[in-house]
């Protein structure tokens, strides 16, 4: 870490894309328990995640806007994706909007804004919509319209706080 201060720079870990085992190999970050464990083994602001709501979200365990509300400053990248988790278990990426998936977008993207966060927020993944031709899961498109509705509702959350 000692590299990290000098240069400015947070080292920022992705949970666990889907947070369960494959293959017999354990996953290591999958909810909200392994989330404080990494943070407190290294406990530096330096030491961050990069907060994935659709690889946390894939999970019916995980409530991604608490994880977000409690490690907040310690989130140096923010990937807001949805999905739609079935009674299976398997999940599918789905809209940003709220009522497509599971995740709680709405919830998350407040708890962003209560928080004041400043880093880095995009959205992630994205269907293959219009016809599109392009790499599997990075919709431009798709990708292009979550971002719109991020900022929609990041600016709504901004009203309010003035209005308040």
């Amino acid at each position: 870490m000692p590299v990290c201060h000098e240069c400015g720079i947070k080292m920022a870990i992705h949970p666990d894309d889907p947070p369960w085992d494959i293959f017999g190999l354990p996953r290591l970050l999958i909810d909200e328990a392994s989330v404080d464990r990494f943070l407190k083994m290294v406990d530096d602001p330096y030491n961050c995640l990069t907060l994935c709501s659709g690889s946390l979200g894939s999970s019916s365990e995980n409530n991604v806007a608490d994880i977000v509300r409690k490690h907040a400053d310690r989130i140096a990248f923010a990937h807001i994706r949805n999905v739609k988790v079935y009674d299976n278990g398997d999940f599918s990426e789905v809209s940003h909007r709220d009522c497509d998936g599971d995740v709680g977008v709405l919830d998350i993207i407040k708890a962003y804004h209560d928080a004041g966060f400043d880093g880095y927020i995009r959205p992630d993944h994205g269907r293959h919509i219009w016809g599109e031709k392009c790499r599997p899961g990075y919709g431009l498109y798709d990708r292009a319209l979550g971002i719109m509705y991020i900022l929609g509702a990041w600016d709504t959350l901004d009203k309010l706080a003035k209005k308040g």
